[in-house]
């Protein structure tokens, strides 16, 4: 049976003269902050300060003495991060210029002392650059010339933070015989019967050659074995009764243990093991009225796809932790999140993310990784792109969550609109890759997942790659020049970025920038911002509704965050209230990789940003939003749970002061997986003219006094004027306190409103470091209250929660 010795010990880094302990898997930054050689990038501006490691050559070494009865010994490396020439026993062992791939070099026999020697990802990548030539690239940087994490030369939300180092598992295999070098299983699901197709690729040592074996396959209580007499075999199975793997809100996840053994008469030689699960996934992309749609069907059910794209989680990915990956994809689950776009300018992320997803019914759409540049297709990249393409369709066609694999990120959209065509003249610069390398390695190896050659993408040359009517739309537009209103223009079939910026919580950029005062534009909060004119865009985007407030801090934090999170809602319920025609949306972005003012609803600390509690709001399954129209404002009734919704909708035209200007209740019944939309009764339509009049929607019984919620708790508004127009009382209120039974880390903030208070927004961090709330902005009219649980904050008065609590103030 093969053995399998792990190396996470006794390795050194050397830097300069010195030589430091290393931690592997880890990074040539992670190392030197542990030494204490450098100072934490991700603090005030420090990030300028260790700029030169990236643009340094370092070596890893350890001894390797290990000796084995087996045939052959393989060291095994999981991700090399990325240009490595290896040697052991001063003898050379391979080379490597990819982060994004496997690598097995046979070292059987051999001891002495492994190195692994990186050059600079910058030299590396002039050396290629200098093979194919000059290409263009949104970013000054180099990223297009070597197959390494993108967002490690910087992004318009990252640092430039370019690493080196065994950044994935290293290990040595001892075998005989035969190992299991490879397993395709192609999972589907027929009228009830689960079947699995295991396409098994073996390898063989000298003495093994010629030998017969046998493969055995075994899932739910079903075998298949085959006899191997040459390197290849094909073991089929099938499941009666399969329970089906569903995304979350339509179904349970059941997963089932697929396991292949390989034997010989002796005994099992290798074993592989990985969990699947049966469903059926496709991507409509038919013609109809409205142009070419994309709407994912799994088990036959087409979907809204709630989404949300994702970056890695740390500058240094090597730090997130299996635990780290649930509890942030757990977040996204509790949000109503149903997918999570793994985007082209990060990585394949580890399986430690893809088992939670499977277990959490995220679906996942796959970049391959490709971002926002030309990219050659001459070697030596042509062959690296085919090998990593390979070796990740493989590793992780075995999860049901993955449903579909997209070519690239913006490089087809770049190509058309950013000015890339003549500046190429001619050279390649990734089409290749998108519309020919990459579908064809998918048809090859993974035929059960459907494929889209980009984001945004609208099928064909035949419409502009951003086309809005036509696949898959980026709206960035709206931020970059527009007030967010203007989502509202158009209905895409697809939106699969979007969003809006907003600073960190406050504790987070106290700890970011230590002993900064803290100003928009003071020396760090610029640093920690990469947007281009970023602050110009979240003033103008501010401003468009309210006041500047001048040099009030927690001001300006409070009312970019509170615009953050209407932006995106306004443009997740106008885009929904048009289902099925818009078929998605994916908020860009839901996470961050280090402290920073950005477009995530997690911030670089974890804690959630106002955007992550309007996210649960929008993307529940029964959504109730009121939406202007040129023929006067829309109540729009979403319901996308599997049971009908018979509801009474109250609308009322409401005064400032709270008093109803005008009253009725509309019984609407919303089926399964559809959205109801009704005129708004003459009568009830807010007069712009007084600034002094909104409507307010509620489902259910009728909000009264003394109560938040009631009846099925949802509710919609909308004024007809900006904040800065509008006629607001200065908000009046209580705030009580009220323990949790038996939680001594927990408290309830009873806030019961005297007059209209407009989006309440309770900052929890600013009770404590580690304190969260269960709510985001909320508005309440005169006699309404709403409960908050906090927890961890410790002991605390009414007067430090007053403290912390904001909202809409004329003053």
């Amino acid at each position: 049976m093969k053995d399998v010795t792990q190396l996470t010990e006794g390795w050194s880094l050397r830097h300069g003269e010195d030589v430091l302990e290393a931690t592997v898997p880890g990074c040539v930054h992670t190392d030197l902050l542990t030494a204490g050689a450098i100072p934490d990038p991700f603090l005030g501006r420090n990030e300028s300060e260790v700029a030169w490691v990236g643009r340094r050559a370092w070596t890893y070494v350890r001894h390797l003495g290990h000796d084995s009865a087996h045939e052959r010994t393989d060291l095994v490396f999981d991700g090399l991060d990325t240009a490595a020439y290896i040697t052991l026993g001063g003898r050379p062992v391979g080379t490597t210029r990819n982060m994004h791939r496997r690598y097995r070099f046979d070292v059987t026999g051999r001891t002495g002392e492994l190195e692994v020697r990186f050059a600079s990802a910058y030299d590396e990548a002039a050396a290629v650059r200098a093979v194919t030539g000059d290409r263009p690239n949104v970013y000054p940087e180099p990223s297009q010339y070597i197959r390494k994490m993108a967002c490690n030369f910087g992004w318009d939300w990252g640092p430039t933070l370019v690493t080196a180092g065994i950044w994935r598992p290293v290990r040595l295999e001892h075998w005989s015989t035969a190992r299991i070098a490879r397993v395709r299983p192609l999972v589907t699901v027929d009228e009830g019967t689960g079947r699995v197709e295991v396409r098994l690729e073996i390898e063989r040592t000298a003495q093994g050659r010629g030998r017969t074996l046998t493969a055995e396959a075994r899932v739910a209580g079903v075998r298949a074995e085959a006899r191997l007499t040459g390197d290849e075999a094909v073991l089929r199975l099938e499941v009666p009764d399969a329970r089906l793997w569903w995304p979350r809100g339509y179904g349970d996840q059941p997963l089932y243990d697929l396991e292949v053994t390989l034997g010989d008469e002796g005994g099992p030689l290798d074993t592989w093991h990985r969990r699947i699960g049966f469903r059926t996934v496709e991507l409509d992309r038919s013609a109809d009225e409205h142009g070419t749609g994309f709407t994912l069907v799994v088990n036959g059910t087409r979907l809204f796809a709630r989404g949300v794209n994702w970056i890695p989680d740390d500058a240094f990915p090597s730090r997130v932790t299996p635990e780290r990956y649930r509890t942030r994809l757990t977040q996204a689950a509790e949000a109503n999140i149903d997918l999570v776009r793994v985007w082209g300018g990060g990585i394949y992320e580890d399986d430690a993310f893809y088992d939670a997803c499977d277990e959490l019914g995220l679906m996942v759409w796959q970049d391959f990784l490709f971002a926002c540049s030309a990219y050659p297709e001459e070697q030596p990249l042509r062959g690296e792109v085919e090998a990593e393409a390979r070796d990740n369709v493989v590793r992780l066609m075995p999860h049901p969550s993955l449903v579909l694999w997209n070519g690239n990120n913006e490089n087809l959209w770049g190509f058309r609109d950013w000015g890339w065509e003549p500046e190429l003249a001619g050279d390649s610069w990734g089409e290749g890759y998108y519309l020919g390398l990459l579908p064809r390695i998918v048809a090859e190896l993974d035929p059960t997942r459907p494929y889209t050659a980009g984001s945004p993408w609208s099928g064909s040359w035949d419409h502009h790659p951003n086309d809005p009517a036509h696949g898959t739309h980026h709206s960035w537009e709206v931020w970059n020049r527009q007030d967010y209103a203007e989502y509202r223009a158009s209905v895409p079939r697809f939106v699969a970025e979007f969003g809006w910026q907003a600073p960190p919580a406050l504790t987070t950029l106290r700890r970011a920038l230590p002993g900064e005062q803290l100003a928009p534009d003071s020396p760090g909060m610029l640093h920690h911002q990469k947007a281009e004119d970023g602050n110009g865009k979240l003033d103008r985007g501010l401003a468009r509704h309210f006041p500047l407030p001048g040099e009030d801090f927690d001001r300006w934090h409070y009312l970019t965050q509170l615009v953050q999170a209407r932006a995106v809602a306004a443009g997740i319920e106008h885009w929904r209230s048009h289902w099925p025609v818009c078929a998605g949306t994916i908020v860009w972005q839901l996470n961050d990789c280090w402290p920073v003012t950005s477009w995530a609803a997690i911030d670089g600390d974890g804690r959630l940003k106002p955007l992550y509690h309007e996210l649960r709001r929008v993307y529940a399954d029964r959504l109730l939003t009121l939406q202007p129209g040129a023929d006067g404002p829309v109540l729009a009734v979403v319901n996308q749970s599997a049971e009908p919704w018979r509801t009474a909708v109250s609308l009322r035209r409401t005064r400032a002061d709270g008093t109803t200007a005008g009253e009725t209740v509309v019984d609407v019944s919303a089926e399964p997986r559809t959205v109801v939309r009704l005129p708004v009764p003459e009568g009830l339509v807010p007069d712009a003219r007084s600034a002094k009049e909104f409507l307010v929607a509620d489902a259910g019984e009728p909000h009264r006094p003394g109560e938040a919620e009631s009846g099925d708790g949802l509710r919609a508004l909308l004024f007809p004027v900006p904040d800065k127009d509008f006629a607001y009382p200065r908000p009046r209120f209580d705030v009580t306190l009220e323990p949790v039974p038996g939680r001594e880390d927990r408290v309830d903030v009873v806030v019961s409103a005297h007059t209209l208070v407009r989006d309440l927004l309770l900052q929890p961090d600013r009770l404590g470091a580690a304190a969260a709330c269960d709510r985001g902005p909320q508005t309440l009219l005169p006699g309404e209250r709403t409960r908050i649980r906090v927890r961890g904050c410790g002991p605390v008065t009414a007067d430090d929660v007053r403290a912390a609590l904001f909202c809409v103030d004329p003053a």
